[in-house]
């Protein structure tokens, strides 16, 4: 039997449930239909409670520049304990402590290595023409110096690739640009430099983790509008046709925020699979037996031989009484990861560096993202842009980080799948 629904959304993550709720108030008649492969709504915006712990799958910690976005969720949301966060970030370079964005802050490096950094910036090689790629914009706006020292081998750290094959814009407005100007500005006494001024520097979360922002999304969803455990496997886009693991579902509507190759595959569209690479994203979870440093919320390392990334504490966000972390280690899609060693290099890297000095870990957690960061290439634009185009002329619509292949915010999601229902 083929059910029938106005709209189906394949995913029930940020975007997918975004979706829903807009089309629902613009249109209250409609017919709307979500399905998730996995048991629980939310894809990576999930929260796992623990022997005392919250956790998200990774920090999901939400900034908003529309006013609006943001107190529709919280009128969804009456009674949540939801953290305001003036956000302390640090990262550590050769055994000190740096404020981030590095590149506003090489006057706290040591002397020689500051006065190489700032030679460089106004130094900075020219080129002939635009620049290539995103590590060659780097040094083109910010001089080899700093490029080396902190924004190439994190940046690859993080995204397991080449900057060299990533586009100019890979990271769009989320990258912390600075020019002479902003570097000067910062180097008042200490109390008085300039903030950080980046997209997120104030966030919001709930005390009950990331998950909350998810049910305030299913809050004002009719019941059965959201199925979980259900997989599409196949779309005829000229019939208009889904298949699921359980049924079929005729649509008017489709909207996707899977993977944009898999969404590809699903509606048989001809498409270039090499030009859509990613990362995949190992988190660590772990809980500690009592409080560790109290000053910082997340904290960027650099240096190649420390296992991971990006290290957050969840402790300092929520106020309570036990060291909280998310540790995170970028790797290559098809890299095969041993987990357990993994987790005892980390915690030797974490002692290493002074984050668990006596800790006992209580307790702990341990999720993959595959996808984690798209890898935003000229190829992928390109692609990404003829694909979403000859799928919506098919009434598919393929949104979100994953959907859109790009690199956004929670918020963005909000905001791209509103203006799709405004559209629609």
């Amino acid at each position: 039997m083929t059910e029938r629904v106005d709209f189906l959304v394949v995913g029930a993550g940020v975007s997918g449930l975004g979706f829903a709720n807009w089309i629902r108030e613009r249109h209250p008649g409609a017919s709307v239909r979500v399905l998730d492969r996995e048991d629980e709504p939310g894809g990576y915006c999930r929260t796992v409670v623990r022997d005392g712990f919250v956790w998200d799958y990774s920090g999901h910690f939400f900034h908003f520049k529309d006013p609006s976005i943001e107190a529709w969720l919280r009128a969804r949301m009456p009674g949540e304990d939801i953290r305001t966060v003036e956000k302390r970030s640090l990262i550590r370079y050769a055994g000190r402590d740096i404020d981030f964005p590095f590149q506003k802050n090489i006057h706290q490096l040591p002397h020689d290595e500051f006065l190489s950094c700032l030679v460089d910036l106004f130094f900075r090689p020219t080129g002939d023409g635009p620049p290539r790629s995103f590590g060659e914009m780097l040094e083109r706006r910010l001089g080899r110096a700093i490029t080396a020292k902190f924004l190439r081998p994190y940046n690859e750290k993080l995204y397991a690739t080449d900057l060299n094959t990533l586009d100019v814009d890979a990271m769009g407005r989320f990258f912390p640009h600075a020019d002479i100007a902003d570097v000067i500005a910062n180097m008042r006494p200490k109390g008085e430099a300039a903030r950080d001024g980046g997209y997120n520097a104030t966030f919001i979360y709930p005390a009950g983790g990331a998950m909350q922002f998810v049910r305030a999304l299913l809050r004002d969803l009719p019941g059965g509008a959201v199925a979980t455990g259900e997989a599409v496997v196949a779309i005829d886009v000229d019939a208009k046709t889904a298949t699921t693991t359980q049924r079929r579902i005729a649509y008017e509507h489709l909207v996707s925020s899977a993977p944009l190759p898999a969404l590809a595959r699903m509606t048989g569209m001809p498409h270039d699979a090499g030009a859509f690479t990613s990362n995949k994203v190992l988190v660590f979870n772990l809980g500690f037996d009592r409080k560790g440093r109290r000053d910082v919320h997340w904290m960027y390392f650099p240096d190649p031989a420390v296992s991971f990334y990006r290290v957050g504490w969840y402790d300092n966000i929520l106020g309570s009484d036990r060291m909280s972390l998310y540790v995170e280690i970028g790797a290559r899609h098809a890299e095969v990861l041993d987990v357990p060693a993994l987790r005892e290099r980390v915690l030797a890297d974490l002692a290493r560096e002074g984050i668990v000095d006596g800790h006992r870990l209580v307790a702990h957690h341990d999720v993959t993202l595959d996808p984690a960061y798209c890898h935003i290439t000229r190829t992928s634009l390109l692609e990404a842009a003829r694909l979403r185009d000859e799928l919506a002329r098919k009434q598919v619509h393929a949104v979100g980080r994953y959907g859109g292949w790009t690199y956004c915010s929670i918020e963005d999601n909000l905001i791209e799948t509103r203006a799709l229902a405004q559209k629609l």
